[in-house]
C-alpha cells in the first residue's frame, strides 16, 4: 500500500514542484472519492517575465526541483509542448522510480495548462496561473488527479500536500533567486 502512495507523490512532485525561504507558500490537498485535488499559491517579489522564464524552463527543472532527475522537451509546436519528466519518490528506506509525459499548453505570461498523456493515472491535469502586481507576482497552481492505483485515504492526502509544498516551494525559490541575481547589489555606505 505504501508503494502506490509514493508513486502518486512523485508524480505530483514532478509537476511542481522544503518551505520557501523567499515567500510564504500555501498548499491545500483534499480528496473526493478517488480524485485527489491540490491547490498551491505564493506571493513574491519578481516580475512576470522572470517568473514565466522559470516556469517554462522545462529542460532545467531537474536542476532545482527535488526528486526530479530528468525533465526535457520532446516536441514543441508554437505554445504547445510535450515534456518528459523522470524522478523518484523517497520515503524512509524506500525509493520508487516514476515517469510522466505531459502535454502542455502555454498562454504566455498568464497561464500554463498540463495534462498527463502517459503515466499511472486515469486523469492528471494541472494549471499554473500568474497574476502580476506592483513588482510582485502571485503564482497559483491547481491540480486534479485520479490515480490508477490505491491511495490510502488519510496518509495519501497528507503526504501529497507535504511533497507538493516542497516542490512548489523549490520552484518559487528559484524564481526569486533568479530575480535577485538579475538585480545589481545595493551600494555599500561610504562607497
Amino acid at each position: 500500500m505504501l508503494a502506490p502512495a509514493l508513486r502518486l507523490i512523485c508524480s505530483w512532485a514532478l509537476l511542481l514542484v522544503g518551505a520557501a525561504q523567499a515567500a510564504d507558500v500555501m498548499v491545500h490537498a483534499s480528496r473526493r472519492g478517488e480524485v485527489l485535488l491540490v491547490e498551491a499559491s505564493a506571493e513574491f517579489d519578481a516580475d512576470v517575465r522572470e517568473t514565466w522564464q522559470v516556469l517554462t524552463d522545462y529542460d532545467h527543472l531537474a536542476e532545482f526541483i527535488p526528486g526530479m532527475r530528468v525533465s526535457r522537451v520532446l516536441a514543441r509546436t508554437g505554445n504547445s509542448v510535450l515534456v518528459e519528466q523522470k524522478g523518484e519518490a523517497r520515503l524512509l528506506f524506500f525509493s520508487f522510480p516514476i515517469a510522466v509525459r505531459l502535454a502542455i499548453d502555454e498562454f504566455p505570461h498568464k497561464q500554463i495548462n498540463s495534462r498527463a498523456v502517459a503515466g499511472d493515472f486515469r486523469e492528471m491535469v494541472g494549471a499554473y496561473y500568474l497574476e502580476a502586481g506592483d513588482r510582485r507576482i502571485r503564482l497559483r497552481y491547481s491540480g486534479r488527479m485520479t490515480p490508477d492505483f490505491l491511495v490510502p485515504p488519510l496518509i495519501g492526502t497528507f503526504v501529497l500536500r507535504t511533497h507538493v509544498e516542497r516542490q512548489f516551494s523549490a520552484l518559487v525559490d528559484e524564481i526569486v533567486r533568479r530575480h535577485h541575481a538579475l538585480r545589481p547589489a545595493p551600494p555599500h555606505p561610504g562607497s
